[in-house]
């Protein structure tokens, strides 16, 4: 079903804000390394920052989801990226890694809700049948924020150094400006204001799904476990491991998230025809032949091609959840029960990048090896919980979404 153009403003609108979250989130892991030297750390303490904004992001997903389910999604919205931006420029400033440890917790808590309002947003206004297909290219803003975050470590980071890099991190601030313009409220939103507000409360809204969001955050803290084992070392697995500098981490890293792109586009719209779970259980598991040529081949072209398609799987599995998350979740608490489930499995996983860090680090800087064991796991227990869960593809969201003006105009 063609989206008339003020879908296709809420979808660009959903697409940036969590690309520049994640390019946001990605500048420190590819500024770690350099971020030690300065202060004299081990790059281990400076990935624990990285730790602290995952940790943080659960309480950010819950008071924003509820202040979003009070007052609108659209406002909360703006507030979250403006308040993210903020915390990314000051990081700029930060004096010593303690200061940077609490700039980056303010970080999480802001980061973690931009993706539960706007992929709620996005979901309750576009056509039931573009849902697969959106949720891909809403949650391959992360590997596009992974993308810019590389591009920007490979041509200006030797020129403008870590520091810089965060100041570049405060332009998503300007998305505001876009969503305040072109953005309208979620339909599904107003239409439940009709409702009396005790029949809008979290625990009443909840009644019959606390089973259904103990698995979603089961689920969640599996898929954070294995984007985060892939991701997040990777440029110091370049680095360290295979001792390339800048130049060439920098072209290699760009490599993953097309590859993730492109598996995020495929997966989501093939589970509009396959079913939500049979695409995750099948991106799962493909992604465990790819280990062996991510991890351990010698060469630069054998690793690009490794990187390629791991992420093609991994994304490609990732690009599924927005829409299959929004399905699972009752109306009335669209925008915190997905984000809030989303984050709370991040918050079980934050301690991933740390914990593989400082295990790599205590086996002869191992990144490859250890990584690769851990996500072979991860990928086995993602599909069998997947398999074991529900599934709501075609839920139909509010009644309001049929009737909308802001729906109906071409």
């Amino acid at each position: 079903m063609a989206m008339n153009s003020v879908q296709r403003n809420v979808v660009i609108a959903g697409f940036l804000g969590w690309t520049l979250d994640a390019f946001d989130f990605f500048i420190l892991i590819f500024a770690a390394k350099s971020i030690a030297a300065d202060f004299q750390v081990g790059r281990e303490d400076v990935v624990f920052a990285v730790t602290l904004t995952l940790l943080a992001r659960p309480a950010g997903a819950f008071v924003f989801g509820l202040l979003a389910d009070r007052y609108g999604r659209r406002p909360m919205l703006m507030l979250d990226i403006a308040l993210f931006s903020f915390f990314e420029l000051a990081s700029a400033f930060a004096p010593n890694l303690a200061a940077l440890f609490v700039l980056r917790l303010f970080f999480g808590f802001a980061m973690g809700g931009e993706w539960g309002l706007g992929s709620s947003l996005t979901m309750e206004i576009i056509p039931e049948k573009s849902r697969g297909f959106v949720s891909g290219i809403l949650q391959q803003g992360y590997a596009c924020g992974n993308l810019l975050a590389a591009l920007l470590f490979w041509l200006l980071f030797d020129h403008i150094g870590w520091r810089g890099m965060f100041i570049v991190g405060f332009l998503p601030s300007l998305l505001v400006l876009y969503i305040r313009s072109t953005v309208p409220e979620s339909p599904v939103w107003q239409h439940a204001q009709s409702k009396p507000a005790h029949e809008r409360s979290l625990l009443k809204a909840m009644r019959g799904y606390w089973g259904r969001a103990l698995f979603m955050i089961a689920l969640m803290t599996l898929f954070n476990c294995f984007s985060h084992g892939t991701q997040d070392l990777y440029p110091l697995f370049l680095q360290v491991e295979k001792g390339y500098g800048t130049d060439l981490t920098g072209k290699l890293s760009i490599i993953g998230p097309i590859g993730a792109i492109l598996g995020g586009l495929f997966f989501g719209t093939l589970s509009e025809r396959i079913g939500r779970k049979r695409a995750i259980i099948i991106a799962a598991l493909l992604s465990l032949p790819m280990l062996k040529l991510w991890a351990f081949s010698s060469t630069p072209m054998l690793l690009g091609m490794g990187v390629f398609w791991l992420q093609v799987m991994v994304q490609g599995a990732w690009g599924v959840v927005p829409v299959h998350l929004n399905e699972l979740s009752p109306d009335a608490v669209r925008a915190t029960m997905p984000g809030l489930t989303y984050q709370i499995g991040n918050f079980v996983a934050a301690g991933v990048p740390w914990l593989l860090t400082t295990l790599a680090e205590a086996n002869n800087k191992q990144y490859g090896l250890t990584m690769a064991v851990f996500i072979a796991g991860v990928a086995i227990l993602l599909a069998a919980v997947t398999a074991l869960g529900p599934e709501a593809k075609g839920q139909r969201f509010g009644a309001a979404a049929a009737t909308s003006p802001a729906l109906e105009k071409a």
